[in-house]
């Protein structure tokens, strides 16, 4: 079966800070055998077009060469509207993780990422943040640590046969709008949604609600409360403009007329 540009093609593979070449040239040809096509490497730690890595490729240099090399993990998910990051550990984290083959299909319905980590580390915590899911892939509980290549082996694999089991329904995607594909229409970017928590993360410092040394572990609680919301762009507008107009009164206001401001409303409320 032909694959169709409109499904596969916009979904991105990003591997996070790989070391190994191996890896890389491993990772492209198998996402070439599976109909994907989009890899993002950040701050890779290694040259992804050495001897190695084209040795590993094979009949895939295309997708190694054409791979978008970026400095951090928001740039590689500029574009994207939904998000799925890979754990092999079992970690205290609010997001349950789910099973590959009952998340991934959820990739397809829109421009979506799968996002795997360091060969020896993984994701961090704050990475795991960007995603609005997680997975982790099941194995056995005497050697459960695979590979990076083989990890993104099988998410391929799954995400190409759902493409097989569903058939022209996929292929021939999008199908007439239904009102489940208007809200996926109208969900804000994660693009939309980085600007957002950088705008809320410098206006809660301003106003001494985070410091400096707590808000990267405050910050992740904001992502994963916006992560299961999946707002709109018209949602993530109206915050980001009422953001706007509390930097201005914090600009244009001295701190004593708010104060007083404040002193007025709280005297209006109390019995007379």
């Amino acid at each position: 079966m032909e694959m169709s540009d409109k499904v596969l093609d916009r979904i991105r593979i990003i591997l996070v800070e790989p070391a190994g070449p191996l890896n890389i040239g491993s990772v492209a040809r198998v996402m070439k055998n599976m109909g994907l096509q989009q890899l993002f490497l950040v701050n890779p730690q290694c040259d992804y077009l050495e001897e190695d890595a084209r040795k590993m490729a094979v009949h895939a240099i295309d997708v190694l060469a054409s791979a978008k090399i970026v400095s951090t993990l928001p740039e590689a998910l500029e574009g994207c509207q939904r998000a799925i990051a890979t754990t092999g550990l079992y970690r205290s984290l609010p997001t349950a993780l789910e099973n590959p083959k009952s998340a991934l299909p959820w990739l397809l319905e829109c421009p979506s990422a799968l996002i795997f980590g360091r060969e020896d580390t993984g994701l961090t915590n704050a990475e795991l943040s960007y995603a609005q899911r997680l997975i982790r892939i099941p194995t056995n509980d005497v050697y459960p640590s695979l590979n990076l290549a083989q990890a993104v082996a099988i998410c391929c694999y799954e995400l190409y046969q759902l493409i097989w089991e569903r058939g022209e329904e996929i292929i021939n995607y999008p199908l007439p709008i239904t009102d489940d594909q208007l809200s996926i229409s109208s969900q804000a970017s994660l693009e939309a949604l980085e600007g957002y928590y950088q705008q809320l993360e410098a206006l809660l410092l301003k106003v001494g609600y985070l410091y400096p040394h707590t808000a990267p572990s405050r910050m992740e609680k904001f992502r994963r409360l916006f992560n299961r919301a999946y707002p709109s762009s018209a949602e993530v507008s109206m915050l980001r403009g009422i953001f706007r107009q509390i930097n201005w009164a914090l600009e244009t206001y001295p701190k004593n007329s708010i104060d007083d401001t404040l002193d007025g409303s709280r005297s209006d409320s109390l019995p007379g």
